[in-house]
């Protein structure tokens, strides 16, 4: 699978009303998104693949990630081939550990060696009878261990949270091949106050769980920049502005080696779909 150009990373095509993300699918499809990605932090995640499958045509649909403490693998291989068959090969399994302390506060002491579990599991779908192919499927990666595991037991990298320099540098750990697919938050905004006051709250929910405050760290960000979500930190994380500036930002992306960015639209109501700026992007990017 050569994924490229840009996508929609949409928490609402997942936890929104089936039917109207059915409809927005539908349209992005038309619109040329060439990928929707949807988060998993619990729920059959696979039926919501299942559901932007049956209403696009040409995207790809993503998983960004399926959380593999809550599936078994052999499910999720057998589920894979069925939709596969059905809709092709444009489902593209995102595997990832998600967080500790997401993970153990439903099951405490579950989360343990994260990159052994991934390996457990990726292992555990290639015995299975009818495995996922390595090359459509890809990890969610940070740090050079799990990076590496995407180059050699998958068939790339899904960094949530990230900037242009963490692309550099994971294109650097991955060499030439492996798929490479940041996810860029955006706002669609030219006023920082506006900005701020969508972004800085939903930043601190994800500062808080160990793997990006870890990430941000080794991309030099200090103690400082994380406790108080710096002007520094927030105009790293998230690309603000114009449809210019968002331009601008999946470009530094992809000049850093990314194949494919997958843009997340933030507002200020994270329930409602934001078609009206889905369109501006696609008018702008596409």
């Amino acid at each position: 699978m050569k994924l490229s150009g840009v996508g929609l990373w949409s928490s609402q095509l997942r936890y929104g009303n089936p039917e109207e993300a059915a409809q927005a699918a539908s349209e992005l499809d038309g619109l040329g998104f060439t990928a929707l990605w949807i988060p998993d932090v619990g729920g059959p995640v696979l039926d919501s693949v299942e559901n932007l499958l049956s209403a696009t045509e040409k995207s790809v649909i993503a998983t960004g990630i399926l959380n593999l403490w809550m599936h078994e693998a052999a499910d999720v291989a057998s589920r894979y081939a069925t939709l596969t068959e059905a809709h092709g090969e444009r489902f593209l399994l995102g595997i990832g550990v998600s967080h500790a302390p997401l993970i153990d506060s439903k099951e405490p002491g579950l989360y343990r060696k994260p990159l052994a579990a991934t390996e457990k599991f990726l292992d555990a779908i290639d015995a299975s009878p009818q495995p996922v192919p390595r090359e459509n499927r890809v990890l969610a990666a940070l740090g050079p261990k799990m990076l590496q595991l995407s180059a050699t037991k998958a068939g790339g990298a899904h960094p949530y949270l990230s900037t242009p320099e963490h692309t550099h540098q994971a294109r650097e750990v991955l060499g030439d091949g492996p798929l490479l697919l940041p996810e860029q938050s955006v706002l669609l905004t030219e006023n920082r106050d506006e900005a701020r006051q969508i972004g800085t709250d939903w930043l601190r929910s994800y500062l808080a769980l160990p793997n990006y405050a870890n990430n941000l760290r080794r991309l030099g960000f200090t103690e400082e920049d994380l406790s108080s979500v710096s002007d520094r930190l927030f105009d790293a994380l998230i690309a603000w502005g114009d449809e210019d500036a968002v331009r601008s930002r999946v470009r530094e992306h992809l000049d850093a080696g990314a194949d494919h960015v997958c843009v997340q639209v933030l507002t200020a109501d994270p329930r409602e779909f934001p078609r009206e700026q889905w369109r501006r992007l696609a008018a702008a990017l596409l």
